[in-house]
């Protein structure tokens, strides 16, 4: 998983964005009441929540133990909550789906992850999760590595994995996960206040960044502002994969 280090309450104050998005995979999911679900990447538990209020036995897993412990202040026992590595997770008996919102791509394995999600469902399973794509956010590491180039220092790691849809479809029809349905498209991203894109670096790229002199960071936003301010805000270039895919035999 990556090494970012979450500040919980931050996130959900700031980039509420990322569950409401993720409220569109139920439509997807279609949860039952009496399901077994895993909520992977649960982050601060609001799609748990979700998923609870189904009538659904919902177990919320993610790497970050900040985000279990927010997770449990707004669940309570409501739900089974474990700090679990996605790359490296079992169950103890099969459940009927797994969701993910806006977290496989923070799992640099994939085959490891989506071999750990089929072995957790039962042969029929759904397995539904929208990640970032390709691209995702480009103009933005691209307006930082400009401004790294401009004043000598070095190209930067970025944390994240994006895959093309054909890829990432692959994988999953190698872990015995069968694609049902898959959309790949561009979800431009509003976000909140003047000091939008500066806050959304320190969440989501804080390790990335951490080292960079100020007047580097603010000549990247120079240079992406062009492109990304609009309407008074700025607007990350996101770009979005979203699949249901089905266990076989």
């Amino acid at each position: 998983m990556s090494s970012t280090k979450w500040d919980a309450h931050a996130y959900d104050r700031d980039f509420g964005f990322v569950a409401a998005y993720g409220v569109e995979l139920l439509d997807w999911l279609r949860p039952q009441p009496g399901e077994r679900i895993i909520d992977l990447g649960c982050g601060t538990g609001d799609l748990t929540a979700r998923l609870v209020e189904t009538g659904a036995s919902v177990i919320g897993m993610d790497a970050e133990p900040a985000m279990i412990e927010a997770a449990r202040e707004r669940l309570g026992d409501a739900a089974e909550l474990q700090v679990a590595d996605a790359h490296d997770f079992s169950v103890d008996d099969p459940v009927d789906a797994v969701v993910s919102n806006a977290a496989l791509h923070w799992m640099p394995a994939p085959v490891e992850v989506l071999g750990c999600v089929s072995d957790a469902l039962r042969e029929g399973g759904r397995f539904v999760a929208e990640m970032g794509a390709t691209r995702n956010v480009a103009t933005i590491t691209d307006a930082v590595e400009q401004a790294c180039r401009e004043t000598g220092l070095p190209e930067r790691r970025w944390p994240w994995y994006f895959p093309s849809p054909a890829q990432y479809a692959a994988i999953l029809e190698d872990a015995g996960l069968e694609v049902r349905q898959l959309d790949f498209y561009d979800r431009p991203t509003k976000l909140t206040g003047p000091d939008g894109m500066e806050r959304w670096l320190e969440m989501f790229a804080g390790e990335v960044v951490a080292d960079l002199p100020a007047a580097t960071v603010s000549r990247a936003l120079e240079i992406a502002r062009p492109a990304l301010w609009h309407d008074d805000a700025w607007w990350a270039d996101y770009r979005r994969l979203r699949f249901r895919a089905v266990k076989v035999a």
